[in-house]
Parts: C-alpha cells; structure tokens; sequence
C-alpha cells in the first residue's frame, strides 16, 4: 500500500431492517429481517479505500459508548490509521435508522451526535496526516465550518480534494474552487447547478457548469446507468457494470473511496472511475454498508470478468 488518503468524515452505527417493501406515510409493515452494521459516509469512505487498497488515515469523532471501541477495533482490522479518531463525552456516537426493501431502494435518518462535534481544532491536531497526504476525501456529514477549514489546509499546502457532497445539503460554493474532483448524484448535481438533471444533454450541461464554479473534475454518478465525467481531459458517459441490487447502502461511499485510490495511484481518470464502478457494483450485491466494500483482489478478478454495460 502505497496512496496516502486521508478521509475526513462521520461514523455512524446502522441499524437496518429489510423488509419486502418499504412502508408509506403512517403504514407499519411486518415481517423485516434486522441487522447492525457500522456505517458514516466518512468511515464507509475509509474502510472503501482501505480496502481497494488505499493506505488510509481517518479523522472523525466518536462518543464515550458501547459503540466507539467497537468502531476502532474494526477501523484497525482494515489497516486504518486512528491515531486521529476523537471522543467527545457529552454525544453518542453517530446513529442511522435505515428501512430497505428487496429491490434495495432504502428510507435513511441520520443522528449526527459526535460526529457534529469534530471541529476545526481537531483538525489542527491532525496536521501532521494532513501534510502527508495525498489525497483528502471528504462528505457532508460533519461541520461546514470544519469543512471549509480543511479546504483552506488543503489549498495552502497544494493537497487535492476529493469532495462528495452527501447527503445534499447547502454549502458555501467557492470551496469548489479549492476541489480536484466533485462528485455528486443527479439530484445533487441539481442543487448546485439549479438545473434540471435528468436526460444526456442536461447531464452535460450540469457537469459543464459544474467545472466552471471552479472544480477540476466533476463526476455526476448515475446509479445503474454508469458516471458522466467531465474535465479538461476527457467528457462523457461511462457506463456501469450491471449487476443484481441487494442494498444500494454506502454505494456512493465505496465509489469515492475507490475511486480516490485509482487516482492517487495514477490510473488515467477513465480507468479510476471503471475501477471505482466495479467496487461500487459488487457494494450494491451485499447487505451493510461497510460489510458490502469489496477487498482490492475481489474488485481486480471482477473487472476482469465483467463489461460494464452500454
């Protein structure tokens, strides 16, 4: 392992229920199976890039529970560096409720706790990571006061970001300027841009507008249809590897932690997006979020196996 990232993020304890369909407004359906697992698009981006072979260190912030040791044993079973994973006293850790059905579209609520807790003097005590890094990837699931102070880090010592605005939310816009690669899903792609997201021609035209609030490579991800990329190297779609849904949970997570390896690595962009679609596509085959990020051998034997589809 040699791509030094660091993911700064959320964690989070899901718990799941799958059930055969997901329930309407004030409906109660029975018969669900359940599960716990450790999620957080910070942490799910983490253990993604761990796994695909990324050397990985994780800044994020945990509460004094049952939970948070927990959490670091399993941070450290996929080689993680936690010498910057934070306790709070006066939160619990992070929580998501999560219902999903068999086709594996899902309902989420999220419980930020410790993870609204990480500020920008954690991110001091971190400096040392920050400096070493290659890449930094970040979510939307902690502070944007934090956020931005990473931005302001990364732009002063030249490290790229890699920024996945998830969940969408509003965000101060000229931090695009201080971004290497945005990656964002149609609706939110949407929101940035207040364009319609919908067919080829508007995916375009979104990712161009994207690229000129001041990012250096937009991706819009397009769930089963595959990524539309754009930068000053290559535009266009690339298609996805078709695959049988189970849970489309930490999906986008396992993309971008991916996908940040292939590009510190120094795969072309096509090849670090094929590379991150096909550990993206075997994530969506398996329950959890965590659980469902595929080990780097696994994504190498599939992309040998599969075509995306066109």
């Amino acid at each position: 392992m040699s791509s030094k990232i660091l993911v700064i993020g959320s964690t989070n304890v899901d718990f799941l229920i799958k059930t055969e369909k997901l329930p309407g407004f004030g409906e109660t359906v029975t018969g669900g199976v359940f599960f716990q697992n450790y999620g957080g698009k910070g942490a799910n981006q983490a253990v993604g890039a761990a796994r695909a072979g990324g050397n990985v260190t994780f800044v994020t912030c945990l509460g004094e529970d049952l939970y948070a040791e927990n959490l670091m044993e399993n941070f450290k079973k996929d080689n993680i560096e936690t010498s910057y994973v934070f306790r709070d006293r006066d939160e619990a850790t992070g929580s998501a409720l999560i219902m999903l059905d068999k086709d594996g579209n899902n309902y989420l609520s999220v419980a930020s706790g410790a993870n609204y807790k990480l500020t920008p003097a954690h991110i001091d005590q971190a400096l040392t990571a920050i400096l070493k890094a290659e890449m930094i990837v970040m979510q939307m699931e902690i502070p944007f006061e934090t956020t931005s102070y990473v931005f302001e880090l990364a732009e002063k010592h030249k490290i790229k970001v890699l920024f996945n605005l998830a969940p969408a939310r509003p965000f101060d816009l000229s931090v695009l300027k201080k971004t290497y690669a945005f990656v964002v899903n149609e609706i939110e792609a949407s929101m940035v841009t207040g364009l319609k997201v919908e067919t080829d021609d508007e995916i375009k035209t979104a990712a161009q507008e994207l690229l000129k609030l001041g990012c250096k490579i937009a991706i819009i991800t397009l769930g089963a249809r595959g990524s539309y990329v754009a930068s000053s190297d290559f535009t266009g779609f690339i298609p996805a590897y078709k695959v049988k849904a189970v849970d489309t949970t930490a999906a986008g997570d396992v993309y971008c932690g991916s996908l940040a390896v292939a590009l510190v690595e120094g795969k072309s962009l096509t090849e670090a997006v094929r590379f991150a679609g096909a550990a993206s596509a075997i994530s969506v085959t398996r329950l959890g979020a965590q659980p469902s990020a595929p080990i780097r051998k696994e994504i190498e034997e599939f992309s040998g196996t599969h075509s995306p589809s066109v």
